[in-house]
Formats: C-alpha cells, sequence, structure tokens
C-alpha cells in the first residue's frame, strides 16, 4: 500500500511496482485525482481519508508493506510528519504488517532552522523506533521529473516575466530524478540490509538555486534575467508570498534554505543504482 500515492512520486513509485508484478493499493481521498494510477496494471485505487478514524487499521489489512511518501511544504507539519506517521507504526502493528518504507527529507534534524525539517526529524524517530517493524528511511534531496513542481514552477514563471527576483538564490541543492528514488524504493522492499537503515538520495551534481532557475530558463528558451535578492529581501519575500494561495514561498521554507541541500561527498545510491544527470532528462520535458 502506498500512502500518498496520487502524488507526484506516487505516481511514478506505483509504475515502477506495477512494472514488478507487484499488486499495490492506493488511497486516495478522491478516486477521480489518482485516475492516471487506474489504468496501471495491478493498481487498486481506493477512495480513502487515511485521516479518519480506523482508517488505516482497514487499509492495512492483509498488506505486506506499507510505503508513506505523505509530505506538505506549508501546513500543519506536525499532522502530517508526526501524528500521521505514529498512525501509520500503529496500523502496522495492530495488522502484523512487517514491513515500513518511509521517505523523509534531507536536512531533517531536530535542530534543523526550519518547523518543515524539525517534524520530518520527529517522523523519522517515530518509525524508526517501532518495535517489531523492518522500517527504512528515504531522504532526497529536491525531486525532480515529469509533473515537478520545481523546476516545472520556474518554468512556468519565466513564460510571463521577463525579470525573476529569487530568494536565497545561494541556496544549494543536489537534486534527485524520480525515477532513481522510485527504483530506490522498490528495491529496498525485499532487501533485508535496508532494514533499520536511513539513505540520503542525491543526484550526481550540486546546484545553487539561482543556477537550477537560470537553467530552466534556458531549457524553454527562454533567457530571463535572474536577479538574486539579499537575505533580508528574501526574508520579506517570503513573507509576502505566505498569503497567496498555495504560496510559492514561506518563511520556513526560508529557513530550511539557510541548509545546504546536498549529500556527503562519498554518498551514492543505495543497492547499485546509478544517479540519472539532471541535463539528461529535464529538457525534454521543460520544453
Amino acid at each position: 500500500m502506498i500512502l500518498g500515492g496520487a502524488g507526484f512520486l506516487g505516481r511514478h513509485l506505483a509504475a515502477e511496482l506495477a512494472r514488478r508484478s507487484v499488486e499495490v493499493t492506493v488511497p486516495s481521498r478522491r478516486r477521480e485525482r489518482a485516475k492516471h494510477l487506474i489504468v496501471l496494471p495491478a493498481v487498486d485505487v481506493v477512495e480513502a481519508d487515511i485521516n479518519a478514524p480506523g482508517v488505516l487499521e482497514r487499509l492495512a489489512r492483509g498488506r505486506d508493506a506499507v510505503i508513506n511518501l505523505v509530505g506538505i511544504l506549508h501546513g500543519n507539519f506536525e499532522r502530517a510528519h508526526v501524528e500521521l506517521p505514529k498512525a501509520i507504526v500503529a496500523a502496522c502493528r495492530a495488522n502484523g504488517v512487517p514491513r515500513l518504507l518511509h521517505v523523509s527529507a534531507l536536512g531533517a534534524a531536530p535542530d534543523a532552522p526550519s518547523e518543515y525539517q524539525r517534524s520530518k526529524a520527529r517522523g523519522e524517530q517515530v518509525v524508526l523506533g517501532a518495535e517489531g517493524l523492518a522500517v527504512t528511511v528515504f531522504r532526497p534531496s529536491v525531486v525532480f521529473g515529469p509533473e515537478d513542481r520545481f523546476l516545472n514552477t520556474f518554468a512556468r514563471l519565466a513564460r510571463y516575466l521577463p525579470v525573476l527576483a529569487l530568494a536565497c538564490p545561494q541556496a544549494r541543492f543536489q537534486p534527485v530524478y524520480v525515477a532513481d528514488v522510485a527504483r530506490a524504493l522498490a528495491e529496498a522492499l525485499d532487501e533485508p540490509e535496508a532494514h533499520g537503515k536511513r539513505y540520503d538520495l542525491c543526484g550526481p551534481r550540486e546546484y545553487t538555486l539561482k543556477a537550477l532557475v537560470e537553467y530552466a530558463c534556458a531549457a524553454t528558451g527562454r533567457h530571463r534575467l535572474v536577479l538574486g535578492l539579499p537575505p533580508s529581501l528574501s526574508y520579506l519575500q517570503a513573507r509576502l508570498l505566505e498569503w497567496s494561495p498555495g504560496p510559492l514561498m514561506t518563511r520556513d521554507n526560508y529557513h530550511s534554505m539557510q541548509v545546504p541541500n546536498v549529500c556527503a561527498k562519498d554518498c551514492t545510491l543505495p543497492f547499485g543504482l546509478a544517479p540519472t544527470a539532471l541535463e539528461a532528462v529535464a529538457p525534454a520535458y521543460l520544453q
């Protein structure tokens, strides 16, 4: 069962598991939002609110594994990143589900500068501390690929704006391809050595945020001026954008970007997987 399976990473993971002939259940609050998954063989989309009392316990019955992809960039972090993992662990233990994969975030730490990162760290502690449950945690950097909300967002902005005023232009990222993340999760399901482990997931190269935005613009054939804002104006922009619907940025995002979102120098993808370069796939979907 994949929780959060109707989202960006979820659709790629469901497709990867379907290719491996793994039967997958994807709960979705509204089934029509996951209609892109219904056509996949061995994927069953069920309409359910996983936050409603008793629903997770019912859905977990008879499962061999649960994969939690649920995460938010703004909103009630405690509910999404801590309380939900607690409920997932309880549902797994109540139904004898032996395996749990949990997607956290690179930079998650109890003393991190943003509540997003701190709540992700608390969620990791919840699942890794679950007795009698084989847990593996994945901590990806920003994930790119078709339908992503990162490079595609900047490419769309470049259609309308001649100048992009960019907060935190020197923030560092090491983007990882969504298909690589999906393959890592799929490989981990039947890998005993992954039990109790945390894996950082990154691509082969680091970039500043400014370089990524300039690349997204160039890949669409729109050469725009990307104006990096100083810290004070970056914070002000984040504060103002918080008031917009589905905000592009918040003050918590600003705090997150004060920590480099990159892997250690000797870090590689697990299970012998080779990371895909951003330049090898991004131009096709950005264009």
